[in-house]
């Protein structure tokens, strides 16, 4: 099935980032998708991307300068994380994954996913890409993974955080949270709509962030400054628990797909010392994601 017509296809040819991440550095949010013709998309998908395969993904992972990846299973495969394990299987242990599974996962399934290499389970909260779980679904979900020292990852966008921090904060596990929490750039760091989840961020110490996707909420666009103090407020206040990605191959934008290049120079910005750098790339996502 072709793509959608109106989906935006990752950058064919993204610019060398002048940055170069330290050592070791961690892409920390990125997806594989398909191929289809090996992978199919899910029946109930609310889109169709083009596919985004891990030799390109890997590809570009060297080429931005980066030595692992975390990929995260994105919405249009759903529950059917095949194409996910193909790829942590065929990364010589340079990557690591996030799934999305339902209450009947299996056992077997579990220990399937945590051989390849899966150390997560995404939870998403954004009603255009997904049907919300009722929360006693992702009640039993988290007692299936809890025992394998998973993590949950939260997505939600920051104005519909108070229906959901009761659950957030109820969540037994590590917590790692999306995109920011997907603040609103108009109404400013300081906001108390964002303070609320700095708050958040501050009283849960088994929380982390990723200060990832300017280009998702950035009003100006490129080189997306107007998201900077968002990002930076979060790795200066909150430095042992931030982590970055790129989220290539960027799915669902809406004018077009980021330069890369360009999202790697965002990182010196948001983290602007060595030691922050590599706490953020390095530190962090290692101890998340390889350390356990």
């Amino acid at each position: 099935m072709p793509m959608d017509p109106k989906y935006i296809p990752f950058h064919p040819n993204p610019s060398k980032p002048k940055y170069k991440p330290p050592a070791g550095a961690v892409d920390a949010h990125c997806h594989v998708f398909g191929p289809e013709a090996v992978f199919p998309y899910a029946p109930e998908r609310k889109y169709t991307p083009c596919d985004a395969t891990k030799e390109t993904l890997f590809g570009r992972r060297d080429f931005l300068g980066f030595d692992k990846n975390v990929i995260v299973q994105a919405s249009c495969h759903s529950k059917d994380n095949r194409a996910l394990v193909d790829a942590l299987e065929a990364s010589n242990d340079k990557a690591r994954g996030v799934a999305f599974v339902g209450e009947e996962v299996s056992e077997k399934e579990l220990e399937w996913m945590h051989k390849a290499g899966v150390r997560g389970v995404r939870f998403n909260f954004l009603k255009r890409l997904v049907d919300i779980t009722p929360r006693e679904e992702l009640d039993r979900i988290v007692a299936k993974v809890k025992p394998l020292g998973w993590h949950i990852v939260i997505y939600f966008e920051m104005p519909d955080l108070p229906d959901f921090e009761d659950f957030f904060r109820s969540i037994p596990t590590t917590v790692v949270v999306d995109h920011m929490g997907t603040p609103t750039i108009a109404k400013g760091v300081e906001d108390p709509e964002n303070q609320r989840f700095h708050r958040l961020m501050a009283d849960k110490e088994n929380f982390y962030v990723k200060v990832t996707c300017p280009e998702r909420m950035s009003l100006i666009g490129p080189p997306y400054d107007d998201v900077v103090p968002f990002g930076r407020s979060l790795v200066e206040k909150f430095p042992t628990r931030v982590i970055w990605g790129t989220d290539w191959p960027h799915p669902n934008m809406k004018k077009e797909a980021p330069d890369d290049g360009v999202l790697v120079d965002f990182i010196p910005k948001i983290a602007p010392t060595a030691e922050l750098q590599q706490q953020l790339l390095v530190d962090n996502p290692m101890s998340l994601y390889w350390d356990k």
